[in-house]
């Protein structure tokens, strides 16, 4: 980061140093704090990390390091250290185990900070010209990588492993870091869910407009990786960006894209404010969504037909605490009849 520019890639860097420190980053205890398990586990979290900071369909490398190097003691253990490179199709893994005795604390810093120099230069696919140090007395062992295609990413989003897939179909480039996100199922996918984007998009200015299908499903199975590159298939031919998550639920997607406008119908946000949907609790509906709000997240409402009659958000009594997170999008700029559910009755699917 001492470079100038630095800004232009690198997106975070995180040191647990400590004990606790590496248990809040990981959300356990590890087995072992310095082992290549724990170098994997960061990389992956650092991967999910970079996804969400960095705009939709930027090429993205999480890196998990650890290490045990020389300290103001001996050890009776190696000095070594793990290092762990992710990136969307590619997991590359190593352990270096250094010649005891030979060097400093300064040198074996030294040393590791240019062979993950080195594997970072890797997994960008670019050439590094400095040498990592290594003698022939250190021992570079457990080297693996493995390679993931579309499917074994998807399967990896449905479990849980990854946080969101993007498809950068569209040429539009970022206007600013907010996303402007149309969430929904897309089955099928139609001419009322790009208006209303465009709708949204214009309402709200400065942002990237996509679409956003969930793998997961708050009351019905998850979609299979068939259905999901079906419905992903819709986008390419049009040349629109979607994300496919793994979230469900608001609260839930607002945590995964913070700042972001959700574009929904008003027959979404009509369930969005009924405690029903909370157990029942109009407190916990306020909790819910002022966690929301906290996340710098709004919701663009269009009109839409609410048991039978069509309703725009003014005809809904939003708590005055949560007013300023819903903007209307008037009838006049967006109303469009039509539903995928509609879509399907008609074709007698």
């Amino acid at each position: 980061m001492s470079v100038p520019g630095a800004s232009n890639t690198v997106l975070e860097a995180v040191v647990p140093y400590s004990r606790m420190s590496m248990i809040q980053l990981l959300t356990k205890i590890p087995a072992k704090y310095c082992s290549q398990q724990t170098a994997d586990e960061m990389a992956l979290l650092a991967y999910n990390r970079a996804l969400k900071l960095s705009s939709p369909g930027s090429p993205v490398l999480g890196v998990g390091f650890t290490g045990s190097l020389a300290t103001t003691r001996p050890k009776q253990g190696d000095h070594r250290f793990h290092l762990s490179t992710r990136t969307s199709d590619r997991h590359w893994a190593s352990t270096v185990t250094l010649s005891k005795g030979l060097r400093s604390r300064d040198q074996e810093e030294k040393v590791s900070s240019y062979f993950l120099l080195k594997a970072i230069a890797n997994a960008c696919k670019v050439s590094s010209t400095f040498d990592s140090e290594l003698t022939e007395s250190d021992v570079v062992a457990d080297e693996c990588e493995r390679f993931f295609d579309e499917d074994k990413e998807l399967e990896q989003l449905i479990n849980g492993q990854i946080c969101f897939k993007v498809y950068p179909f569209s040429s539009d480039k970022s206007n600013g870091d907010r996303k402007i996100i149309l969430p929904g199922s897309f089955n099928p996918l139609h001419d009322g869910h790009l208006k209303l984007l465009e709708a949204a998009t214009s309402i709200c200015g400065d942002g990237y407009p996509c679409f956003e299908l969930s793998a997961i499903n708050a009351d019905k199975p998850p979609l299979s990786i068939p259905q999901i590159k079906e419905r992903v298939m819709q986008f390419e031919k049009i040349g629109k960006t979607v994300i496919i998550s793994n979230q469900p639920y608001f609260y839930k997607k607002a945590e995964l894209f913070p700042g972001s406008a959700f574009v929904i119908g008003a027959d979404t946000a009509v369930r969005l404010i009924n405690p029903k949907y909370y157990d029942g609790s109009y407190d916990r509906m306020i909790e819910t969504l002022s966690g929301c709000k906290r996340t710098g997240c709004t919701f663009i409402v269009a009109g839409r037909k609410v048991d039978g009659t069509f309703k725009v958000l003014e005809d809904f009594d939003v708590p005055e605490v949560l007013k300023d997170m819903f903007v209307p999008i008037p009838a006049e700029r967006f109303r469009m009849d039509i539903s995928s559910t509609e879509i399907r009755r008609s074709c007698g699917l």
